[in-house]
């Protein structure tokens, strides 16, 4: 019995990893989990916030140069913090190709994590979407030109420099990348980014409109403030899907 059982455990392949195992083989994460850890615990608790969190959602706001984290509570989000971005690049609108300096706008997910970044620590944005390839493609056609590269490696990094990416200082890049792992480390399959000109009120809208922007980026505004009120009004992520032309459209 005793053979045949260690035969079994020979036979066996060893089990993978979790996430945040294979994560915590970096010594940049375990130095990250040394200096924040304990100090989100601490805060979490101050706030009535579950630790570590279940799931997290990122906000950010271009023209403010801020990043919200808002934590998964009692089926709605609750805000913990609102990180100042210390860099930027481009100007409000979205990004249509590689090397504008653009940082991109509309609702994304975090699809990488970076231990060993060249930007300290670092947390991909999966752009372009669908949404993203169609209106690049749109406004190459209007144009009578080819689509261009649309680029990418877009990222929440720290090292506080950036073209088209949306960096924090170190410090802040530890806090926001430790709480994505570990929601990611507690189930979360996806984590949710949008990206706004700005907080898109009424207010904040027409005052866009003063900006004379393109008609086609004035067109993604408007299509994104529905998703901006209905956060606002539920703190709960409302439901959406991208259509043919490239449009964000509201799932009631």
């Amino acid at each position: 019995m005793r053979i045949a059982l260690l035969l079994l455990l020979i036979a066996s392949p060893a089990q993978a990893g979790s996430f945040k195992d294979e994560q915590m083989k970096i010594a940049r994460v375990r130095g990250a989990q040394k200096n924040v850890d304990q100090k989100l615990r601490d805060r979490f608790k101050e706030r009535g916030l579950s630790y570590p969190p279940a799931a997290i959602f990122l906000r950010v706001f271009k023209r403010d140069k801020a990043l919200e984290v808002w934590v998964r509570k009692d089926g709605a989000y609750a805000l913990y913090e609102s990180y100042p971005i210390c860099a930027s690049s481009g100007d409000l609108g979205p990004k249509y190709e590689q090397g504008d300096g653009q940082v991109p706008e509309g609702l994304y997910t975090i699809d990488h994590f970076n231990p060993t970044s060249n930007y300290h620590l670092s947390l991909r944005v999966a752009y372009p979407n669908a949404a993203d390839v169609a209106r690049t493609a749109a406004r190459a056609k209007a144009a009578g030109e080819k689509a261009p590269q649309m680029g990418g490696d877009i990222y929440i990094h720290g090292s506080c420099v950036t073209i088209g990416c949306m960096p924090l200082t170190d410090p802040l890049a530890e806090e926001v990348y430790w709480l994505a792992l570990l929601a990611k480390d507690q189930g979360q399959k996806q984590i949710p980014i949008h990206i706004f000109p700005t907080k898109l009120t009424d207010a904040g809208l027409s005052d866009l409109g003063t900006r004379r922007a393109p008609e086609a980026t004035m067109a993604l505004w408007k299509q994104l403030q529905p998703f901006y009120a209905a956060f606002e009004a539920t703190h709960k992520l409302p439901a959406f899907r991208i259509d043919k032309s490239g449009a964000y459209v509201l799932r009631n």
